[in-house]
């Protein structure tokens, strides 16, 4: 099983790198990518951009690392309530590539954790509610909130309720792999 895993934040510290690291290293015997999405940066998506160069390489290759996989954990970074300007303008690029939808009809497990208490919630709830649209099937999602007081570098997730409901959906995300 192929998984690909990335953070949709270009933050060299980002919580949600940690995250989505933490919750890859749980799926033993899987073949697992991690990406950085930095490695992806282009051009701010434009109509006009389009038209005069086509879609940059950088989308193509972005997508074909989509479409190589089975699985995408993606741990989605909140600002302003809304995805990271990072992330927004890779999704718009491939989201412009002809005969592929952009997220390859891919399964998705979506996360996202935040430094305050709602962990996130908002930015998950409109990825949940765009992403089938865009080819991304969601089997699954968590929110870790408060991270500094609930993840740590060594050990994951500390709080017992939030480590059992993670164990919960990772398993489950493997069972739907599995069938």
């Amino acid at each position: 099983m192929k998984i690909l895993a990335f953070a949709a934040s270009n933050h060299s510290n980002s919580i949600n790198k940690q995250l989505v690291s933490h919750i890859s290293s749980k799926f033993e015997g899987h073949d697992v990518e991690i990406l950085d999405i930095n490695g992806y940066e282009m051009p701010i998506y434009s109509i006009d951009r389009e038209v005069s160069g086509g879609v940059p390489k950088l989308a193509e290759d972005f997508a074909a690392k989509i479409d190589g996989a089975d699985l995408l954990i993606i741990s989605l970074a909140e600002y302003n309530g809304s995805y990271s300007t990072a992330f927004k303008n890779i999704f718009d690029w491939i989201s412009r590539i002809p005969n592929r939808s952009a997220f390859g009809d891919k399964k998705v497990f979506l996360t996202a954790t935040a430094p305050g208490p709602r962990g996130g919630l908002t930015i998950l709830e409109t990825a949940k509610a765009r992403f089938p649209y865009n080819g991304g099937d969601v089997i699954e999602d968590f929110s870790l909130p408060n991270f500094s007081e609930n993840f740590d570098a060594e050990k994951g997730i500390i709080g017992e309720e939030k480590k059992k409901e993670l164990e919960a959906k990772i398993e489950k995300v493997k069972q739907v792999l599995i069938n």
